[in-house]
């Protein structure tokens, strides 16, 4: 194994450290952007062997998003685990510091620097604190794009106008970190509901017959958009898996009971038995009595 670290040069790697004298300028210019600025901003893809250690910690927040793999950082000998989809903010301190790379799925990260002219008052109004450890979100689309816009701004140099829009996003960044969209999370809680409930709806009516626009008006969608959010959450079409719950229930009582096959049938809502033991077949790959009997046979 090796043994060495690193502080950068991944390849495929993006950073932008910002000149003192490039913000003192800027700030002349235009005294707002005293408040909030960045002051480093960087990407490492899968940065194996990634490590940096600040004795006496750092005049700048930091925050981590890491989007792959694993990593760590320590405060003050307190040490987190770091994983997909974890961020943390290091916030201004003297006291000392490191992260670093898991050693066997290094990390990849989106990173931030930023400073202001007043950071302790910032970060106790925003609570964030020293041993607050990384914190869990859904990928965060919005805040990616909002490092690909900063980048690009100072990446086509530092004038006025470009640190003044990166500065804008930068507030904006932050806060999708700090607030993220829960109405996305909620919005994806209640698709995963709706699935449920179709199911257990679809359980509870195995002798009937349903349409797709029945099961579509039952959630007030259109059968369109009904089927799409059906088949992303299940991979199948909402009548295949319809279809399905019979065909599983048709198994069940072939194995389990003696019940003719055309009575079998007609409980699941098929009155003519050679369609269903066609349709049985066609998905099963096997007729309803070698079903029975093969089944049968390895339980005697």
């Amino acid at each position: 194994m090796k043994n060495f670290k690193i502080r950068d040069g991944f390849q495929g790697e993006k950073l932008i450290s910002l000149p003192d004298t490039v913000w003192k300028k800027a700030i002349k210019e235009n005294p707002v952007l005293a408040n909030l600025y960045i002051t480093h901003i960087g990407y490492f893809p899968k940065a194996a062997y990634h490590y940096r250690a600040r004795k006496n910690g750092c005049a700048d927040n930091i925050l981590i998003y890491c989007v792959r793999g694993k990593g760590w950082y320590t405060v003050k000998g307190t040490k987190f685990e770091v994983g997909v989809n974890d961020y943390f903010i290091i916030p201004a301190t003297k006291e000392a510091t490191s992260y670093g790379a898991d050693e066997k799925d290094p990390w990849t990260i989106y990173w931030i620097h930023f400073s202001g002219s007043d950071m302790n008052t910032f970060n106790r109004s925003f609570n964030i604190g020293l041993y607050d450890g990384p914190q869990q979100i859904t990928l965060n689309e919005k805040g990616l794009e909002l490092w690909e816009t900063m980048y690009r701004n100072l990446e086509m140099g530092y004038g006025i106008e470009n640190l003044n829009k990166t500065n804008l996003c930068l507030y904006h960044f932050v806060s999708t970190f700090l607030y993220p969209d829960k109405n996305l999370n909620e919005r994806r809680q209640d698709e995963k509901d709706l699935i449920t409930n179709t199911i257990a709806f679809m359980r509870g009516k195995l002798a009937d017959k349903l349409t797709l626009e029945d099961l579509a008006n039952m959630n007030k969608l259109s059968a369109s958009h009904f089927s799409t959010l059906f088949r992303k959450s299940t991979g199948m079409s909402p009548l295949d898996y319809f279809i399905h719950l019979k065909l599983q229930h048709a198994c069940l009582l072939l194995l389990t009971t003696e019940i003719k096959i055309k009575y079998i049938a007609a409980d699941l809502g098929y009155h003519d038995p050679y369609y269903f033991s066609r349709l049985f077949k066609k998905y099963m790959k096997i007729s309803p009595v070698q079903y029975r009997f093969s089944e049968l046979s390895k339980h005697l």
